[in-house]
Formats: C-alpha cells, sequence, structure tokens
C-alpha cells in the first residue's frame, strides 16, 4: 500500500506541465532593487549650491568660464577647485583668445559678496570685460 502512493499510477502525473518563473522573477526584483540602492552611493557628490532665486533668471549660455563660490569662499572653475592666482592666469589667456568672453559667476547665497566682487576684479585686471551673475528661477 506505501508503495503504491509513492509510485505515480499515470504518465500524465509524471509530467512537468509548466515552468514555474515565480522564484526567476522574485530574484529579479530583489536583484534590480539592490542594483538600485547600490547605485545611489555610488554617485559622486556635486557641488550644491543655494543659487539665488529671481524672477528673470534664464537658461546659462554655454560659456568656457563658469566660476563657483561656494559658502566658505573655495573657487571652482568649470567644477575643478582653483585659486585666485590660478584664475587670474586663466583669465589672461582667455582674454588673449578671446577679449569678448563673458565669465559667469553662481555663488551660493551665503557666500561673501567681497568674494564676487574680487573674482569681478581680477577678471578685469586680466582683460575680461563681460559677466554674468547665475541664478535660478523662482517657482510661482
Amino acid at each position: 500500500m506505501l508503495r503504491k502512493s509513492l509510485i505515480p499510477d499515470t504518465e500524465e502525473e509524471n509530467l512537468l506541465t509548466g515552468i514555474n518563473i515565480i522564484p526567476l522573477v522574485d530574484i529579479s526584483l530583489v536583484l534590480l532593487i539592490i542594483f538600485m540602492v547600490t547605485t545611489s552611493f555610488l554617485i559622486p557628490p556635486i557641488l550644491r549650491l543655494n543659487l539665488p532665486k529671481g524672477q528673470t533668471a534664464q537658461a546659462a549660455p554655454l560659456s568656457p568660464i563658469v566660476i563657483t563660490v561656494e559658502k566658505d569662499g573655495r573657487l571652482f572653475l568649470n567644477k575643478q577647485s582653483v585659486t585666485e592666482q590660478t584664475l587670474a592666469l586663466l583669465f589672461k589667456e582667455d582674454a588673449q583668445k578671446d577679449p569678448d568672453m563673458q565669465v559667469f559667476i553662481q555663488a551660493d547665497t551665503r557666500s561673501e559678496y567681497g568674494k564676487i566682487v574680487t573674482l569681478i576684479d581680477l577678471a578685469r585686471q586680466n582683460g575680461l570685460t563681460r559677466f554674468g551673475l547665475m541664478m535660478e528661477k523662482e517657482k510661482p
């Protein structure tokens, strides 16, 4: 009697009629979630600025010179850390190539106003006279 219950009666009971994909889907979703969570930690930190807001803000035109001033006074040129002396040399080179080149300054709202004036003065001393201050458009 025991033997009869363990052995299937017909060939039909022995066949697998379909593939069970539920475990495959479960594993795929778990791997997707793990991938999404870990990639968010791999993104390098971007310069986090709190730009001033204005009603007339526009998208900045493409320019080779974008200076960023962080709240602690650190300077960045096209997202690379620089000093005022390095900027002076770069301003001089750029003024010789194109005296009409525009310098865009994006500064955190908590940065010192004097630092921005110093940058404008430094650019003027080295031959650049066109400036733009970057801001974010206010949300209505």
